[in-house]
Protein backbone atom coordinates (compact mmCIF):
# COMPACT_ATOMS: atom_id res chain seq x y z
CA UNK A 1 0.00 0.00 0.00
CA UNK A 2 1.45 3.40 -0.96
CA UNK A 3 2.43 5.85 1.76
CA UNK A 4 -0.29 8.54 2.03
CA UNK A 5 1.68 10.83 4.34
CA UNK A 6 3.12 13.06 1.58
CA UNK A 7 -0.38 13.57 0.14
CA UNK A 8 -1.83 14.36 3.57
CA UNK A 9 1.04 16.75 4.26
CA UNK A 10 0.42 18.52 0.96
CA UNK A 11 -3.32 18.71 1.65
CA UNK A 12 -2.62 20.13 5.13
CA UNK A 13 -0.34 22.79 3.66
CA UNK A 14 -2.84 23.76 0.98
CA UNK A 15 -5.71 23.99 3.50
CA UNK A 16 -3.51 25.92 5.93
CA UNK A 17 -2.44 28.37 3.24
CA UNK A 18 -6.06 28.78 2.13
CA UNK A 19 -7.24 29.45 5.71
CA UNK A 20 -4.41 31.95 6.24
CA UNK A 21 -5.22 33.74 2.97
CA UNK A 22 -8.92 33.98 3.84
CA UNK A 23 -8.11 35.29 7.34
CA UNK A 24 -5.76 37.91 5.91
CA UNK A 25 -8.25 39.08 3.27
CA UNK A 26 -11.05 39.35 5.84
CA UNK A 27 -8.77 41.23 8.27
CA UNK A 28 -7.69 43.61 5.52
CA UNK A 29 -11.25 44.24 4.29
CA UNK A 30 -12.85 44.67 7.71
CA UNK A 31 -10.12 46.15 9.90
CA UNK A 32 -7.04 47.50 8.12
CA UNK A 33 -8.53 49.24 5.06
CA UNK A 34 -11.37 50.90 7.04
CA UNK A 35 -8.83 52.22 9.59
CA UNK A 36 -6.66 53.63 6.79
CA UNK A 37 -9.72 55.26 5.19
CA UNK A 38 -10.99 56.66 8.49
CA UNK A 39 -14.16 54.65 7.80
CA UNK A 40 -16.63 53.06 10.20
CA UNK A 41 -18.14 49.58 9.86
CA UNK A 42 -21.92 49.29 10.19
CA UNK A 43 -23.95 46.08 10.15
CA UNK A 44 -26.81 45.95 7.63
CA UNK A 45 -29.85 44.85 9.63
CA UNK A 46 -32.67 44.93 7.07
CA UNK A 47 -33.26 43.99 3.46
CA UNK A 48 -34.03 47.54 2.32
CA UNK A 49 -30.84 47.63 0.23
CA UNK A 50 -31.20 44.14 -1.28
CA UNK A 51 -29.67 42.86 -3.48
CA UNK A 52 -26.78 45.35 -3.24
CA UNK A 53 -26.41 44.73 0.51
CA UNK A 54 -28.16 41.83 2.17
CA UNK A 55 -28.93 41.72 5.90
CA UNK A 56 -25.80 40.66 7.77
CA UNK A 57 -23.40 42.46 5.44
CA UNK A 58 -20.80 44.79 6.91
CA UNK A 59 -21.00 48.22 5.25
CA UNK A 60 -17.76 50.19 5.36
CA UNK A 61 -18.78 53.86 5.50
CA UNK A 62 -16.20 56.51 4.62
CA UNK A 63 -16.66 60.09 5.83
CA UNK A 64 -17.86 62.23 2.92
CA UNK A 65 -18.51 65.96 2.61
CA UNK A 66 -22.09 66.78 1.56
CA UNK A 67 -20.95 68.59 -1.60
CA UNK A 68 -19.21 65.38 -2.77
CA UNK A 69 -22.38 63.27 -2.59
CA UNK A 70 -24.02 62.48 -5.92
CA UNK A 71 -27.26 60.84 -7.02
CA UNK A 72 -26.70 57.10 -6.91
CA UNK A 73 -24.33 57.17 -3.92
CA UNK A 74 -25.30 55.03 -0.94
CA UNK A 75 -25.18 57.08 2.26
CA UNK A 76 -25.45 56.21 5.93
CA UNK A 77 -27.28 58.77 8.03
CA UNK A 78 -28.78 59.24 11.48
CA UNK A 79 -32.54 59.77 11.18
CA UNK A 80 -32.72 61.38 14.65
CA UNK A 81 -30.11 63.54 16.42
CA UNK A 82 -28.27 61.90 19.33
CA UNK A 83 -29.69 58.48 18.40
CA UNK A 84 -27.06 55.87 17.47
CA UNK A 85 -29.42 54.19 14.98
CA UNK A 86 -28.48 54.72 11.35
CA UNK A 87 -30.08 54.13 7.95
CA UNK A 88 -28.15 53.20 4.82
CA UNK A 89 -30.00 54.10 1.60
CA UNK A 90 -29.28 55.34 -1.91
CA UNK A 91 -29.48 59.04 -2.80
CA UNK A 92 -32.14 59.46 -5.49
CA UNK A 93 -32.46 63.24 -5.39
CA UNK A 94 -30.56 66.34 -4.32
CA UNK A 95 -32.33 69.61 -3.60
CA UNK A 96 -30.20 72.75 -3.35
CA UNK A 97 -32.03 75.85 -2.12
CA UNK A 98 -31.30 79.10 -0.32
CA UNK A 99 -31.83 77.31 3.01
CA UNK A 100 -29.33 74.55 2.20
CA UNK A 101 -28.96 71.15 0.59
CA UNK A 102 -31.19 68.17 1.30
CA UNK A 103 -31.01 64.63 0.00
CA UNK A 104 -33.89 62.35 -0.94
CA UNK A 105 -33.05 58.72 -0.14
CA UNK A 106 -34.63 55.35 -0.76
CA UNK A 107 -33.70 51.75 -0.12
CA UNK A 108 -33.13 49.75 -3.32
CA UNK A 109 -35.78 47.21 -2.28
CA UNK A 110 -38.27 49.86 -1.09
CA UNK A 111 -41.13 51.12 -3.25
CA UNK A 112 -41.25 54.57 -1.61
CA UNK A 113 -38.73 57.24 -0.76
CA UNK A 114 -37.74 57.81 2.84
CA UNK A 115 -40.33 60.05 4.56
CA UNK A 116 -38.01 62.93 5.45
CA UNK A 117 -35.26 64.67 3.48
CA UNK A 118 -31.76 64.14 4.85
CA UNK A 119 -29.67 67.18 5.75
CA UNK A 120 -25.84 67.16 5.64
CA UNK A 121 -25.56 67.15 9.45
CA UNK A 122 -27.27 63.74 9.54
CA UNK A 123 -24.88 62.04 7.11
CA UNK A 124 -22.14 59.81 8.52
CA UNK A 125 -20.65 59.09 5.08
CA UNK A 126 -20.96 57.07 1.90
CA UNK A 127 -20.63 53.31 1.62
CA UNK A 128 -17.21 52.53 0.17
CA UNK A 129 -17.89 48.78 0.01
CA UNK A 130 -19.73 46.02 1.83
CA UNK A 131 -18.48 42.62 3.01
CA UNK A 132 -21.20 39.93 2.93
CA UNK A 133 -21.94 38.05 6.21
CA UNK A 134 -19.30 39.88 8.24
CA UNK A 135 -21.94 42.08 9.85
CA UNK A 136 -23.22 39.01 11.72
CA UNK A 137 -19.74 38.55 13.21
CA UNK A 138 -19.45 42.27 13.98
CA UNK A 139 -22.84 42.31 15.74
CA UNK A 140 -22.12 39.24 17.83
CA UNK A 141 -18.87 40.60 19.24
CA UNK A 142 -18.61 43.35 21.82
CA UNK A 143 -15.41 45.38 22.17
CA UNK A 144 -13.94 43.05 24.83
CA UNK A 145 -14.62 39.81 22.99
CA UNK A 146 -13.48 41.36 19.68
CA UNK A 147 -10.15 42.23 21.31
CA UNK A 148 -9.80 38.72 22.77
CA UNK A 149 -10.65 37.18 19.42
CA UNK A 150 -7.97 39.26 17.68
CA UNK A 151 -5.34 38.23 20.25
CA UNK A 152 -6.38 34.58 19.92
CA UNK A 153 -6.27 34.74 16.13
CA UNK A 154 -2.81 36.36 16.23
CA UNK A 155 -1.53 33.63 18.58
CA UNK A 156 -3.01 30.92 16.37
CA UNK A 157 -1.33 32.41 13.29
CA UNK A 158 2.01 32.63 15.10
CA UNK A 159 1.73 29.00 16.26
CA UNK A 160 0.76 27.93 12.74
CA UNK A 161 3.79 29.77 11.34
CA UNK A 162 6.11 28.12 13.88
CA UNK A 163 4.63 24.72 13.04
CA UNK A 164 5.22 25.35 9.32
CA UNK A 165 8.84 26.38 9.95
CA UNK A 166 9.42 23.32 12.16
CA UNK A 167 7.86 21.02 9.54
CA UNK A 168 10.03 22.55 6.83
CA UNK A 169 13.22 22.11 8.87
CA UNK A 170 12.27 18.53 9.74
CA UNK A 171 11.51 17.60 6.11
CA UNK A 172 14.83 19.10 4.93
CA UNK A 173 16.92 17.30 7.55
CA UNK A 174 18.53 14.25 5.86
CA UNK A 175 17.07 10.90 6.91
CA UNK A 176 20.45 9.59 8.12
CA UNK A 177 20.67 12.44 10.69
CA UNK A 178 17.10 11.86 11.86
CA UNK A 179 17.76 8.10 12.16
CA UNK A 180 20.97 8.81 14.13
CA UNK A 181 18.97 11.02 16.53
CA UNK A 182 16.41 8.27 17.05
CA UNK A 183 19.11 5.64 17.71
CA UNK A 184 20.82 7.77 20.37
Amino acid sequence: MPDSRPLLRLLGRVLGALALTIALVVALATIVVPKLMGAMPYTVLTGSMSPAMEPGALAIVAPTEAQEIRIGDVVTYQPRPNDPAVVTHRVIGINVSATGTTFTTQGDANTRTDPHPVVPEQIRGTVAYAVPWMGHVNSSLNAGSRSSLMVGAACALILYGLWQVGSGIHSRTPARIREGEQAA
